[in-house]
Order: C-alpha cells, then structure tokens, then sequence
C-alpha cells in the first residue's frame, strides 16, 4: 500500500512545520526529519508538551532520547533511522537537497524516504520542478505568506529598530556586531548553529521574553527558528562555504530575510556595516518570493559495498545515473576513510566485511573541533583501534577524556572549544555498542554539555548583555513606575539594578556605560529619584546644625555629602550660599535646601564671630573708638598694629577702656579679640577671607594646639595673620603666645643683654636655636657663646640602720670638711662640662619712611602699661621717655667694673671678691648680677633693671686656705 505524497512548497512565514506536526499527530505514528539541532529540539519540546515525554523521541547525533513506547520521532535529517515503517514522514527544508555541504543527504531522503500512510516534503517553491522530476505521484500545495517583506535600505547599528536581527557569517563577526550593540543598545542575543540547544534556547529566552531588543545570528535563524523578528539586516552579503567565500544567492537571502514578520504582522530587511546595497532584481525577488528554480540536486550513492575498503570508497564516488541529479564533492567522512584506508595498521584490521563497515561508521563521526583534517583522522585511528581490538572504547580512557572538558571556566572562546569536543564524545556514547554502560555516558556526556552549555550562556550574557540597561530599557518602554531604593551608602538601585550614587543631591551615575546607555540610565534614574529628591529636601531643611559642616575650601557638607558652597555675599561677614543641586530635582528642592544652607551658615558666623558682631552693634561706641572698631570689624578681629599705629596713638584711655569691654587686647604685635583665635573662628575667618579676596585656592588653618608652624616664603603674610600668627625667622608664633612672650621681654635689660629664661623656652616650646632665630626675627640680635655648665649638689643618702643597731657616724674618720670640698673643686677643674647659651640685645633694622612722611628712624611706639605693644621692629621701653638707647663703645660682654650703675644715684655696691651669694636674685647668667636703682623695696615693672659686673671664677681652690674653702662649700650648698 502506497501512501499520499505531497510537497508543501511557499515562502517563510507560511505555518509548513507547524503544518506538519498538525499532520503528524492526526497519525498513529510518525517521523519528522528537520536540518538543524536546534530546530529539531524545538519540535520535540512542542509535541511532549501536547502529547507527553512518553510517547516522543528525539534523536540528533548528539541527543538521544528514546522512551519505551515511542510513537512519534523527532529527528535531524542525517539521523532518521532507515525503514521505520511510521504512518506518517516529513522532510523539511527540502530545498537543502541543492547544498555542497549536506545536500546529498536530503536527495537521498527525498528520493527513499516515505511514510506508509502520508508523507510530506516541506520548502520553498524553487524545488517544485525537482519534485515533479524525480518523486512520482506527488501533489503539490502552495502555500502564501501571511506577511508582507519589504526593503529598508541601509541603517547604521546605533540606529537599528528594536526587535531586529542582524545576520553575520563568521563568529569574530558576531561578537563583534554583539559588542556593539551591548554598548549603544543594552546588549542583544546570541544565536549559532554551534551552539548546544540549551544555550541556544536560554539566548532566544533571552529575547522572546524582551530582555533584550536585538539578535545576532548566524544564517542558521533562516532554518525554521520561530522568532518575534520585525527586522532583519545583514552585516555581510557572502560567506564562506567550507571551499571558499562566495556572495549569497538570492533565495538564500530570501530565506533568512523571510524570518522578520511573524504571522501576520509585516517585517522588513535590509543592510548594515559595511555590506552594501543589494541590487534592485535581487529585492524585487526576495519581497515577491520570486526565485530561480533548482536545476540539480547533489546526489551521493546509498548502495554501499562493504567487501574491501577499495569497492567501498568506489561506491560512495559513484557518478548518478539522473540529469537531476550530480555528484556531490567528497564529504568529511569520505575525506576521512581515505586518510585512514592508507594507513598501514588501520588496512592491516581490515580482514572483513564487518571491519570495513566498522571503519565506516567510525569516519561518519562528525568533525565538531574542526581543528585540522590530521587531528581528526588520528583521533578517529585510535578510536578505531579500540574498537577493533577490545570491542569498545575504554572507559578509563573515556573518562579522562571527559574530565579534560569539564571545567567551567574561561572565556566564551574556551567554553565553546569545550562544547564542541564533548559533542564528539557525546556522539560516540550514542553509538549502539561502542561503549560500556551505555545509558550512564550517555548521561555523564549529557551532564558535561548542559554544565557547558550553562557557563557559555552566562559568559554570552555576561558580555554581550547589559541587564541593567535592558531592564531599564524595558521598563521605560512598558511606560511603568520605577521603583528607586538608595542605601546607607548611597548607592542608588532602580529596580533592582545598580544605576550609581546619590551624592547629596546630585546623582552620580555609573561611569562604566555606554555614552548612549548613560543617556538611557540617566533617564531612567531620574525618573525614579523624585520622590526621593522631595524626601531627602524635607530631612535636610529639618536636620540639626550639627549635622551640617563647611569645608576649608568653602564647601558646605550634610555628613559625607556636599550639598552646596559658599559665595561672595554683600561683606565678609554675610557670605551667600550655591546649593548642589541636580536640574531634574526641580526648583522647589533647590530652593529649600538653599534656604536651610542659608540659615545653617548665618547662623555658624553669628555663633563664632559674636564677639566681633556684638562690638559692631555696640551703640556706645562713639568717634575714633567706632571708627577704630570698624576696622576691626572689616579685618575679621585680628588687626596688625603696624597698619593702624597712628589711629592706636589717637585713641585716649576711655575710647581703649571702651573697646577692651568687648575683648579686644592692643598687643605689641597685634590688636585682635582673644575669642576669635580660638581653632573654630579661626578656620571660618581664613574661608570667609578667602571669599572675600575671591581667591581660587584657600589657605588652610594650622593644625590646633600649634605655638609655632613653618613660616613659608611662598605664602604672604596676612595668611599667617588671619591663622593667628606672626611670622618671625623661619617659623610664625601664635598671637597670643607672642604677647606673652613680650611681657616678659619687656622687663629684659635689652641694651645690656639678657639670656633666655625657662618661661620663654616654654612659651615657645621651641630649643635654644629657634628661640635665637625667632628673636632674630622679632628685632633682636643674639649672640652665641659658651661657658662651664654648673653642677647640681650632690647629697649623699645615709645606709638604713638596722633596728636595735646604733647609728653609724655619717662623717668617715680620718675625714675632714675642708679635704672633701677641695677633692671636688679639684675634679670639677680637671674635666668641666660646657654649656652653649646666648645674648640678646635689641637691634632693630632700619625701617623705611613713615606714611606720613617723617622720618621713622628706629623711633619705639609707646607701650601701654597694660600690655599693649609697639610697632614691629621697635623694642618695647614702658613708660621711660622714648627714644635710643646710647650704646657706648663699651664691647658686648664687658663687665662694668665698680662704675656706678646706670640710673642708680647712689652708685653700685662693691663686690670686691666675695663670691654671689646662691640666694641673691640674678638677673642674667651672662657675668652680671641684678640689682635696682635706689632703694624701693618693691620693683616697678617700668624700672629697668641694673646689671652689675660678677667676679670672676677662680678655677682652683687652695685647701690651706680654710676661708677660700669655706666660700667654696657655701656656694656649693
């Protein structure tokens, strides 16, 4: 009984597979051959979801799936199996019967293959005269396209429309379409022939479900892939054959362009990259599906012989017998019988029939490593060997092959090496007989590539898809609300997907897109953000002052978050405020978080400087004390009184006594309000200064707690006077530790000399040499010498008396006062330590003419006898009449012999010989003693003190001399 043949011939998009599984299942039993591996697992998945796993088989070369009561069988082309007797057979794309590659296959399927009840040859209509030729008895039915297929011309990728597939022919061309796309469209999907059905089918989830808007295939989606395709575009118009490269005929171009419309909605191609325009003939054939007819089939004889590998190979290069019909070029597995054949132990295995027919299927094992002709039939030699010699592959063997592939890790190109050598032996475990324990191979093999195919999924997604940008891409699409969440550390997520940080009020977006992907995700997370502009603006303008800082750069922080600067203001002490605000936050948010930067700022001046507001307030000041307070006011509370010296000579006592109710000192050095040196006003006056200057960088205040910092040539002076410093040598003291240290230089014999005591030292916190380059800078001249360093008395402690002993005598026998004393004067002569030390004098250096035309000379201003201080460069005299001291050419150091001392009436007391007594007052360890003029018993601080000459030191003492010694003992003690 003959069954019905019919040809379902038409264009793409005309239902003919899903035409064909309808007739299919309406049998008993059938079996559908399709061109690809990925076609067929699609097939496979849509009749077990209609009828169940149990009654389905799949079966490609890699995949075998045969449960014990099949009914219907889904299988690629090349693996049918022959004579299965099923009601029903389909073959589709039978258009592949003209193919160099795989061609011969189909014709054999077309000319053989037959379902006892139905069979069906599905393609296009170019095989119609073929059939009719060569298949007897067949009907034919045509179908048309449900959807139109127009041209679209040339469009740059940036440009292309979504749901659009763009076609390459090459892998590198692929991926490097595939990159493009990730970086100006969000990423796209990844479809090849090469690829494991798993993959395959995650990549097109990957599409279908709109994650992505964009394909990049190989010309395998032209083979049957449904897919949601508006658009198809080629990057190239020709391709490599296996032979060479050649352009593409146009009904191969109708064949992949036909995959844009799906069902009855239109689609459109064109080209892209660097392809050109197609001719205006080949896009009226591809749009109205006009095409050449097929004139031969290639053909390869399926009669084989298997007496001797000589007729065998003879048999596969049989020339066909039909004009429809010709010879196809010698396949792989032709190639590969040959190679082996010539082998002297493959030839020697070949004793028998079976062993020839043996060979034979081992050479029909795919090249699916492709890396050369030479490895692949070396790999097939040994495999032969095993199976001519044990009967099966080795399992040991087998299995390290196994364990070299299965490894996760790499890189797309790594895990697609790895897909492709595990088909190999995926393909020999399908292998009825070639290997122990068939089913658990099968399964390992299967495992492996599903572990595979996995990673590879994840590597193509990794690389060629930005979720983010999809997610977003889709969302705005779908005109949804975006959900933004920002964390404790700002981060900000919109939808789950990190899109940047949120720096205050300014979005900081990640800098690892795309420029056209930062458009995009800029939108699409300030779309989201508003309402958390709105709720962060009422926290800010609710948030305590303490919350809120500026910077020494006149920056304005909400905890680690800039959120606005400070700008020149109407004076110094009235600075404005520029927020930081993002556009898209709108006018009310900015606004609001200007205002509370605003308050938070006057309020940080009224708070600091209110010793200076208070003043400038201050009604009761009237005439040159307001005025003088004004300048004060203008210079932020800290004044050199070098720059206002005529306007301090004008005020009276009642106009100081005024301003000093309000804290201002008139130092030596400089007027200033003590309040405002403090760490926090200081560091506010350098910033509200700086603005005020319109400086592009500030000046940093010092570290707090510093007495002295470096005194930088580079920066200027009144810096160091808004810091609170007066630079003096190669380092700048504070203010208020430099009038601490006049008062005391005020009461120093400046003329005659004096030495650094340890409260000036300590003031410092400075050694000898930086007080002396300090005072160098102050005016003063010091000079370096070195003298014998006086000892501490050593009193010896007595030994513990047992108890119930007597106490020892302290003084040895044989002992005497006047031996011991001169034993240690005679020591203390024999090695001296030395001690370096310095005088200063006043020596103040010529200044310049005064402003008011005088001459300045080296003229002192007039202390005030509460503190306050002279020029800089004039030494301090309290209340003695002005002018210079007469020097006298008496050498510095000299002593004054028993002169009478300077301004004392009655003439110095004699000193004769007799040592300084240890508990009189010295004035200076320089070689003079301190003494008073007259005789008042109380010292006036504006009496300057008298130095009188010190005898000189004897440097040995006689021991017969019991008066000498006992001077010496008394000094000692």
């Amino acid at each position: 009984m003959e069954g019905r043949i019919t040809a379902v011939l038409g264009p793409t998009n005309t239902g003919k597979t899903h035409y064909a599984i309808e007739r299919m299942l309406a049998h008993r039993t059938g079996i559908i051959g399709l061109p690809l591996r990925l076609l067929a697992r699609e097939v496979y998945d849509r009749i077990v979801k209609a009828r169940g796993p149990s009654v389905v088989a799949l079966v490609t070369g890699e995949e075998r799936i045969v449960p014990d009561r099949v009914q219907y069988w889904v299988c690629t082309t090349e693996a049918m199996p022959d004579a299965m007797g099923c009601d029903f057979l389909a073959i589709d794309e039978i258009q592949l019967c003209a193919d160099p590659e795989r061609g011969h296959v189909f014709t054999d399927r077309l000319l053989h293959a037959r379902g006892l009840h139905e069979t069906l040859f599905l393609g296009a209509e170019t095989m119609r005269g073929a059939i009719a030729a060569l298949v007897p008895k067949v009907q034919f039915t045509r179908r048309e396209r449900f959807s139109e297929l127009t041209w679209a011309g040339s469009k740059k990728t940036s440009r292309m429309p979504e749901r659009s597939a763009i076609v390459g022919f090459s892998v590198d061309n692929v991926y490097a379409i595939a990159e493009l796309l990730r970086r100006q469209k969000g990423g796209c999907a990844v479809v090849m022939g090469a690829l494991s059905p798993r993959t395959r089918n995650a990549q097109v989830e990957l599409y279908q479900n709109g994650e992505v808007d964009y394909l990049v295939a190989t010309d395998a989606i032209g083979m049957g892939l449904n897919l949601d395709i508006q658009h198809v575009a080629f990057s190239s118009t020709a391709k490599f054959d296996g032979r060479r490269m050649r352009a593409l005929f146009p009904h191969e171009l109708g064949q992949i362009a036909g995959r844009a419309g799906r069902h009855t909605q239109n689609g459109t191609f064109g080209v892209t990259g660097e392809a050109g325009p197609l001719t205006p003939e080949v896009i009226d054939a591809v749009e109205n599906h006009r095409f050449a007819p097929i004139q031969r089939l290639h053909w390869r004889n399926s009669r084989l012989e298997f007496g001797k590998v000589e007729r065998l190979i003879q048999s596969l290069e049989e020339n066909p017998k039909d004009q429809w019909l010709t010879r196809a070029r010698d396949a792989d597995d032709l190639l590969a019988l040959k190679a082996l054949s010539d082998l002297p132990e493959v030839r020697a295995r070949l004793t028998h029939p079976s062993d020839v027919r043996m060979l034979w299927d081992v050479c029909r094992i795919p090249d699916f490593r492709s890396i050369s002709g030479a490895e692949h039939v070396t790999l097939l030699a040994r495999i032969h060997g095993f199976l001519h010699d044990t009967g099966h592959v080795p399992t040991d063997w087998l299995a390290g092959q196994i364990a070299r592939i299965d490894k996760t890790q790499g890189d797309i190109d790594a895990l697609s090496k790895r897909l492709a050598f595990i088909r190999t032996w995926t393909y020999v475990a399908q292998r009825k007989g070639w290997v122990d324990d068939e089913s658990h191979w099968r399964g390992e093999t299967r495992a492996v590539e599903d572990r595979l195919s996995d990673a590879l999924h994840g590597a193509l997604t990794q690389r060629f898809v930005d979720r983010r940008t999809s997610v977003l891409l889709r969302r705005l699409k779908q005109k949804e609300s975006l959900v933004a969440e920002v964390n404790d550390k700002g981060e900000v997520m919109v939808e789950g997907e990190f899109a940047g940080r949120l720096e205050g009020f300014r979005f900081r977006q990640d800098a690892t897109s795309s420029p056209d992907e930062a458009k995009m995700l800029a939108r699409a997370a300030y779309e989201s953000l508003k309402p958390e502009f709105h709720l962060r603006a009422d926290r800010f303008y609710n948030a305590p002052d303490t919350e809120m800082d500026f910077t020494e750069q006149g920056g304005l922080m909400w905890g680690n978050s800039a959120v606005g600067k400070l700008v020149k203001g109407a004076d110094a002490l009235r600075p404005s405020v520029e927020a930081f605000v993002d556009e898209e936050a709108g006018f009310d948010v900015t606004e609001k978080v200007r205002r509370r930067l605003q308050h938070f700022i006057d309020r940080k001046v009224a708070a600091l400087f209110d010793p200076l507001l208070a003043m400038s307030r201050d009604e009761a000041l009237t005439g040159l004390a307001r005025g003088f307070a004004f300048r004060l006011v203008e210079h932020l509370g800290v004044l050199p009184r070098d720059s206002v010296a005529a306007e301090v000579k004008e005020l009276d006592q009642e106009a100081r006594g005024a301003l000093r109710k309000h804290g201002v000192r008139f130092g030596q050095y400089t007027i200033f309000q003590q309040a405002l040196l403090k760490p926090a006003p200081t560091r506010l006056r350098l910033v509200l200064a700086s603005l005020w200057d319109g400086l592009d960088v500030f000046p940093e205040s010092p570290p707090p707690g510093l007495v002295t910092i470096p005194n930088l040539p580079d920066v200027p002076q009144n810096h160091y006077t808004l810091a609170g410093y007066h630079p003096a040598g190669a380092r700048a003291i504070r203010i208020d530790m430099l009038e601490r240290l006049a008062d005391i230089l005020r009461g120093q014999d400046s003329r005659g000399g004096f030495e650094a005591t340890p409260d000036m030292l300590s003031i410092t916190g400075m050694t000898l040499e930086q007080f002396s380059d300090l005072m160098g800078g102050l005016g003063y001249k010091g000079e370096k010498a070195e003298r014998e360093k006086a000892k501490a008395a050593v009193v010896a402690k007595p030994a513990p008396v047992a108890e119930g002993d007597a106490p020892s005598n302290p003084i040895p026998e044989g002992a005497s006062p006047l031996a011991e004393a001169a034993a240690e004067a005679e020591a203390e002569a024999v090695a001296p330590e030395m001690e370096v030390y310095y005088t200063f004098t006043w020596a103040p250096r010529p200044r310049g003419p005064r402003r008011d035309g005088g001459d300045r000379g080296n003229r002192p201003a007039r202390t005030e006898g509460d503190g306050a201080g002279r020029a800089r460069g004039d030494r301090p005299q309290g209340d003695r009449p002005q002018g210079d001291r007469p020097q006298g050419d008496r050498p510095q150091g000299e002593r004054r012999g028993g002169g009478k001392p300077q301004g004392k009436p009655g003439g110095g007391k004699p000193q004769g010989d007799r040592p300084e007594r240890s508990g009189e007052r010295s004035g200076d360890r320089g070689g003079y003693k301190g003494g008073k003029p007259g005789a008042k018993p109380k010292r006036d601080d504006n009496t300057p003190r008298v130095f009188e000459a010190r005898p000189p030191k004897t440097d040995k003492i006689d021991p017969d001399n019991p008066f000498a010694v006992l001077a010496a003992l008394r000094d000692k003690k």
